[in-house]
């Protein structure tokens, strides 16, 4: 292993959960701010198309400039249709997804309902990973998806009937489990950081198709802060978060780090109270607390079934 490689290596033998959980919550924090601002950047100025797609051109800019200055070899023939599954999940996806979403969805209901994703994402890590979890956390975890609903009752009134936004967020659920649980595998091979970077070099050519298609169909315009809610969501949510993210995957185990992206829906409406100044009652905050307790269990569970 080189001194620039982040990878594990083959054994998915796991010495401590600390660590897997601290890079788990350090790109969470990093992916909270993704909602309320791919909702700023979205509405009245650039376009869905644009946002979704664009940040994934400047990332892939990023990663190629990273691979070439750290000389990084190329991934196996093997690994290349997993890293087309990552790209397809996270890279294309859950981008495209969310920012078509959340061009309708106000970003509160859209951190919710992708608070769904932890759940999601244990259920792609115990059948790609094979990972075997005791029944308490997957009550846990129900619990915690439970919570998320709740939270979503209290912002918009109940998710009793399904909108185009809805949809398109548990697409973009769907889509961003597939790529994580399988982004977290791959890691252990690749590295953290070069799991991402190929995947997005590997999108590279049809994101920048899209993104020339909604140029074309209008100049993108928008405001200073949106273009630099844009440059966070391409440096940041598109590339750097994910250094931390799968790393902490890698580490694993991702049924438990997984769960930690609870904490995300209730960093993401308070981003959106603060930035975005739409409402935060009191209801809401207890209903984070909810989350926030259910994740916390949830890991505690997983952790007790390995110390035991």
């Amino acid at each position: 292993m080189s001194v620039q490689s982040s990878a594990i290596g083959p054994s998915p033998v796991v010495i401590s959960q600390r660590p897997g959980l601290a890079w788990g919550l350090v790109g969470v924090t990093a992916f909270s701010f993704t909602v309320p601002f791919t909702r700023y950047a979205t509405g009245d100025g650039l376009s869905p198309l644009f946002v979704g797609a664009g940040r994934a051109v400047v990332a892939a800019a990023l990663a190629a400039v990273v691979l070439a200055v750290t000389r990084q070899r190329l991934p196996a023939a093997r690994q290349w249709l997993r890293l087309a599954v990552v790209a397809g999940g996270v890279v294309a996806g859950f981008p495209l997804l969310t920012a078509y979403a959340l061009e309708e969805a106000p970003a509160a209901h859209g951190a919710v309902v992708i608070g769904l994703l932890p759940a999601a994402t244990a259920v792609m890590g115990v059948l790609r990973g094979r990972e075997r979890v005791p029944g308490a956390f997957w009550a846990f975890a129900a619990l915690g998806a439970a919570a998320v609903g709740a939270f979503a009752a209290v912002q918009n009134g109940g998710l009793g009937v399904l909108h185009r936004a809805d949809l398109l967020l548990f697409a973009a659920v769907l889509a961003a489990a597939v790529g994580y649980a399988e982004g977290g595998l791959l890691a252990r091979e690749l590295g953290a950081w070069q799991t991402v970077s190929w995947a997005l070099l590997l999108a590279a050519p049809l994101m920048t198709v899209l993104t020339g298609a909604s140029v074309a169909q209008a100049a993108p315009s928008g405001t200073a802060l949106q273009w630099l809610a844009f440059a966070y969501l391409s440096a940041v949510s598109m590339y750097l978060g994910f250094f931390a993210w799968y790393r902490g995957l890698a580490i694993g185990p991702i049924t438990q780090v997984s769960q930690v992206q609870l904490v995300q829906p209730v960093l993401s409406i308070l981003w959106a109270a603060l930035l975005l100044h739409e409402q935060l009652s009191a209801a809401t905050a207890a209903g984070g607390l909810a989350v926030v307790a259910c994740a916390r269990s949830a890991v505690r569970t997983r952790q007790n079934r390995r110390s035991s």
